[in-house]
């Protein structure tokens, strides 16, 4: 199968002019939906279950008579676990517990000190009281989302973890419901769309209203956490999966290609980008993809997303594949070199580093430990995989003895002033002794 793959070359001058237009994405802006999402919104926070049911049983072709007729019972969940194949469910159990154990690193503790004067200032952590998790339905079935956003939530000591995922004509995914099960789900619900996102944010007679909502989703959903965030938090408003690979030229060019696979299989806006100072391996990586694509079962899409939105590049060296990997800031970075530790440690943006030959950015999507739900379109430049930390809130401790209260009292009071207000001077020198 023939393909145009994009080649650029670090050494031309226009360089960076062209490899920021391969980077450059915006979703489409489409008022239409913007439009359905805001009335759906406005229409569960007005009407509740009875507007919620409408748009379930008819977006999802459902005939449900009540909201508590489609939360899934506990022991649903369990019976999906005991129903998959063996291998499944070893496979799941294995990988919620790598992810478990690398969150249980992640989370923070309160802390705090006392000063000369008896005056404590600290950090008090605590979880959230529920958070909210959407799991696409329909075609797609992630039972890897629940682990990765679910344990997360769990590890940080979240309250309770309402799931929300679509079962459209009443037909459920047992590998969901089961990953649901091993990640201790407290309720699921068989909703989803914009009107479940509403659900959660506002709540309704039988839907309680979450802190947080996190999960993926397609663009009514993308767009209702957009709507909704600041009446609750949101994980991110994630664009297409990309990886950037970085090669010396001495990991089998077939390898390479397939990594490259991995990403462009998700959908036509996935990104997948080659760095190499080597050329002749930039070919017979060219040649590795034009010869497994006719075989592979996504065919279609892997070209159709190589072609928009790929490219093998070459760079001078590998010094100058870690400035443009820096500047791409991309989700996924594999490291296929000699060295990849020490590489490592100068890459200053990226969602997830994956060091070394034989380390498949795969392997991150589902069962290494880390959280594969990661910053895209160069938002690793400011943000973070998801974590335990995101599901937990830290607030300030400040206690201050007499003394504590007169030596900083002097201080706020001088600043107060400056800005004008006297009523936080004032407030402050009330505790000044002597004052």
């Amino acid at each position: 199968m023939k393909l145009d793959l994009r080649r650029l070359r670090s050494a031309d001058a226009d360089f960076y002019q062209r490899l920021d237009a391969l980077l450059a994405w915006e979703p489409a802006v489409d008022t239409r939906v913007e439009e359905t999402v805001r009335t759906i919104l406005s229409d569960i926070r007005v009407r509740g279950d009875v507007a919620l049911l409408e748009y379930t049983n008819r977006f999802d072709r459902m005939q449900a008579t009540s909201i508590a007729e489609l939360e899934i019972a506990p022991a649903c969940l369990h019976q999906a676990l005991a129903r998959i194949p063996a291998e499944q469910r070893t496979a799941l159990e294995r990988a919620a517990a790598r992810i478990r154990a690398y969150a249980e690193r992640q989370k923070l503790q309160s802390w705090s000190y006392t000063e000369s004067d008896g005056t404590l200032l600290g950090q008090q952590v605590a979880p959230l009281e529920r958070a909210g998790l959407y799991v696409p339905g329909g075609k797609a079935a992630y039972p890897s989302s629940v682990l990765m956003n679910a344990i997360p939530a769990k590890v940080a000591g979240v309250g309770e973890l309402v799931m929300v995922a679509p079962t459209p004509e009443g037909v459920r995914n047992d590998l969901v419901l089961a990953a649901a099960a091993v990640a201790a789900v407290d309720r699921v619900f068989a909703i989803g769309g914009a009107q479940a996102i509403a659900a959660l944010a506002y709540g309704t007679e039988t839907i309680p209203a979450v802190d947080k909502i996190v999960g993926p989703g397609n663009i009514y959903v993308a767009t209702a956490k957009g709507m909704v965030f600041g009446q609750v938090g949101i994980d991110m408003i994630a664009g297409p999966s990309e990886i950037l690979v970085v090669c010396d030229g001495q990991t089998d060019p077939d390898w390479i290609a397939m990594d490259l696979f991995s990403q462009a299989e998700h959908d036509e806006d996935a990104q997948e980008i080659l760095l190499s100072p080597d050329p002749a391996f930039l070919d017979r990586v060219a040649a590795s993809i034009e010869a497994q694509l006719p075989g592979m079962e996504r065919a279609g899409l892997i070209g159709a997303s190589l072609g928009a939105r790929g490219a093998l590049i070459q760079v001078r060296d590998l010094d100058e594949a870690v400035t443009v990997a820096n500047y791409i800031a991309p989700e996924h970075l594999e490291l296929s070199v000699a060295d990849p530790q020490a590489m490592a440690a100068r890459i200053r943006h990226a969602g997830a580093i994956f060091m070394g030959r034989h380390t498949a950015e795969a392997l991150g999507d589902y069962c290494a430990g880390p959280n594969h739900v990661l910053p895209t379109s160069r938002t690793a430049r400011f943000s973070s995989p998801l974590g335990v930390y995101d599901f937990q809130k830290r607030s300030s401790l400040i206690f201050c003895s007499p003394e504590g209260a007169a030596d900083l009292g002097h201080t706020a009071s001088q600043l107060a002033r400056g800005e004008g207000l006297t009523a936080h001077a004032r407030s402050a020198e009330y505790r000044i002794k002597g004052e």
